[in-house]
């Protein structure tokens, strides 16, 4: 892409949380910035990503299809530490390209979710790179207050969860989701538990410590975990079931979005306004 056209992309990304317009309105997108293989140079660049097991992401390098690898994948080839963006935190990361049976199996999930990857590969004679990238640091928040960062992460869960609903619609959300899909949904349910847990272990703790007084809303939020890990847990079950009916699916996950958006909206009235008082 132009250089002017990816600046735009990367600007708008950060200032707005990991959201941008255009071609890119509402994709699973990064920022993956790399160290030149020849140059040494830092150089930024809009990826699109894949969530993988693991806790790792993968990243395919189409480049539209062309008959030449895009930069990005010279550089991590010779370079393999990158730093990622995801709208946010911001973290290092140790890239692996993928080779035969793996890379094979998880280009085709890909191309399964998204028949797209699959016409880039039929107008290019090479084979069109997976590469898998790990997190190889400790995240730092991109946010601005503890209360922005908070919102943030729930924002990331938003729009996710309307991704997943998207492409459960389109599957027809019942018997034979794609398995990129189902990866996609198992993502989701783990990092919704991990926020959770953390909120559970560290930050309610301390709010009972300081503000008493918060009890009640402290109590109900639990409440909410509770009943939130009761419907990932239905809907984790229904994407690994070998068949379900026409629909299931995308009931449990618009159940989960109407419950999982009052939940959000709530935690962020009730605390977003304590994590960013003075002192």
């Amino acid at each position: 892409m132009p250089t002017d056209f990816n600046q735009r992309i990367i600007d708008e990304f950060r200032a707005n949380g990991g959201r941008v317009s255009g071609p890119f309105e509402g994709a699973r997108l990064i920022l993956l910035t790399t160290t030149g293989a020849r140059s040494g140079a830092r150089h930024t660049t809009p990826v699109a990503y894949l969530p993988d097991e693991g806790g790792r992401i993968l990243v395919i390098a189409s480049a539209g299809g062309a008959p030449r690898h895009p930069d990005w994948y010279h550089n991590l080839v010779v370079h393999p530490r990158a730093t990622v963006e995801d709208g946010v935190f911001s973290y290092e990361a140790e890239a692996t390209v993928l080779a035969g049976e793996e890379r094979d199996r998880l280009f085709a999930r890909a191309a399964e979710g998204d028949p797209g990857w699959a016409a880039y590969q039929n107008k290019t004679t090479r084979t069109i790179p997976v590469v898998a990238l790990s997190p190889a640091g400790r995240p730092t928040p991109a946010a601005a207050s503890p209360g922005a960062g908070l919102r943030a992460v729930h924002d990331a869960f938003r729009r996710e969860l309307a991704l997943i609903r998207k492409e459960m619609a389109e599957s027809g959300g019942g018997v034979g989701l794609a398995a990129q899909l189902r990866v996609n949904c198992l993502t989701f349910c783990q990092g919704l538990g991990h926020h959770h847990a953390i909120e559970d272990g560290g930050l309610f703790p301390h709010f009972e410590r300081v503000r008493p007084e918060l009890a009640p809303t402290l109590t109900r939020l639990r409440r909410e975990h509770e009943r939130i890990a009761a419907l990932v847990e239905e809907l984790r079950a229904l994407v690994m079931a070998e068949e379900s009916e026409p629909g299931h699916a995308l009931a449990e996950v618009d159940r989960l979005t109407a419950e999982l958006e009052a939940h959000l909206d709530y935690e962020e009235r009730e605390l977003i306004p304590l994590l960013d008082a003075p002192g």
